[in-house]
């Protein structure tokens, strides 16, 4: 009981939940990692996908595998540090990333305020996105998690909690900015600019129902594509408005366990707006999970992506899990989804008027822990 505890405790604090404060002269250190291998199978070849192209038709751990840790200390019964750190590939390089550094001040039992590198809050599963151990893909579903690719920005935020008879309340509204942030487009790194961040979201904690949560963030965006110049299409983003809306819903009794994502994404400009959501079920067999997963995105007049997951886990021990998934995708009336075409494949098809459509199969393995 005590060995499971403490492991709970860990998954706590990688959370970054406002209740886990330390007192003067406390210290906690937390880590985390993911050590997994994809392969994208199918007719067609040449073809990659995933938020940085990294999946293709070779057996790579690069996309999937990554190591944290998180590292807490009290400064003061109130005034807390929390910083934290990955290690993880970007394209095709090793990276080491800080992802928090920020000093958290427990204003009053209810109320947080936090300032410095934070992570962006946009999604369900933002805060402990690369802590797969918490979640039960080895793939969060790439129709949502590869819109923003930004996890974090330089600001402030405040959490302000309270119960209610059927639960508790929590409102968390942020603002800040995020320059010189990467990122990946036709199989390419650009530099990318947010500024203006401003957001919010509410989730509600019930006793028998799950958890629900609305969200909505906007940022002015600068972005230039040098590549896109002969259609003149160079400057992508020039202090353009992205807007970002979700809603969500958790639900874990110990036996079966579900989960569901909406999200739209709206950029100004030629940029089609992304409306995708994901519905998923699963059931737990003693030390097995098993669990199914449908998801959708659809981008204005570009077309559809649409995939099922299978998956299936099993707990080696209460702090790694092992597992398994395949993933089958289609895209349908010339969406590329999230498939990846280079540049000079893009600006072929537009000036011959044509457009591809890709589908796939994605077997991931890997290993989830904490500690």
């Amino acid at each position: 009981m005590f060995r499971l505890n403490a492991i709970g405790l860990a998954v706590a604090c990688l959370a970054a939940s406002p209740a886990f404060a330390l007192s003067q002269g406390e210290y906690r250190f937390n880590g985390f990692g993911t050590l997994g291998i994809t392969h994208l199978g199918g007719e067609e070849e040449g073809r990659s996908y995933g938020i940085h192209g990294q999946t293709n038709d070779s057996w790579r751990g690069d996309e999937l595998s990554k190591l944290g840790g998180q590292f807490q200390y009290g400064l003061s019964d109130r005034l807390n540090l929390t910083t934290q750190v990955t290690v993880k590939a970007e394209q095709d390089t090793w990276k080491a990333n800080l992802e928090w550094a920020y000093l958290s001040f427990q204003a009053t039992d209810r109320l947080t305020l936090r300032a410095g590198r934070l992570r962006i809050p946009v999604y369900m599963y933002s805060e402990t996105l690369d802590v797969g151990f918490t979640y039960p893909w080895l793939r969060l579903p790439d129709e949502i998690y590869h819109q923003v690719q930004i996890s974090n920005y330089e600001g402030v935020d405040f959490i302000y909690s309270m119960p209610v008879s059927y639960g508790s309340v929590s409102v968390q509204a942020f603002g800040g900015q995020a320059e010189d942030r990467e990122q990946f487009a036709y199989d390419q790194m650009f530099d990318m600019d947010y500024k203006k961040v401003v957001g919010a979201n509410i989730k509600l904690d019930t006793h028998g129902y799950g958890s629900f949560r609305l969200a909505y963030s906007e940022a002015s965006l600068n972005m230039t594509m040098p590549h896109l110049a002969p259609l003149g299409m160079a400057d992508v983003a020039n202090d353009v408005k992205g807007k970002f809306t979700s809603i969500g819903h958790q639900y874990d009794q110990g036996s079966w366990l579900a989960a569901s994502e909406a999200t739209r994404l709206v950029v100004e400009g030629p940029t089609p707006t992304k409306d995708a959501f994901y519905l998923m079920g699963g059931h737990r067999f003693g030390d097995f999970l098993g669990h199914v997963t449908y998801a959708q995105l659809d981008e204005e007049n570009s077309g559809r992506q649409v995939s099922w997951t299978y998956g299936l886990n099993y707990s080696l021990t209460s702090n790694v899990v092992l597992k398994g998934e395949y993933k089958r995708v289609d895209t349908s009336d010339g969406g590329q989804g999230v498939f990846v075409q280079s540049g000079g494949e893009y600006i072929s098809d537009l000036l011959a008027g044509t457009s591809r459509t890709f589908d796939g199969d994605i077997i991931s393995v890997g290993l989830d822990f904490v500690f």
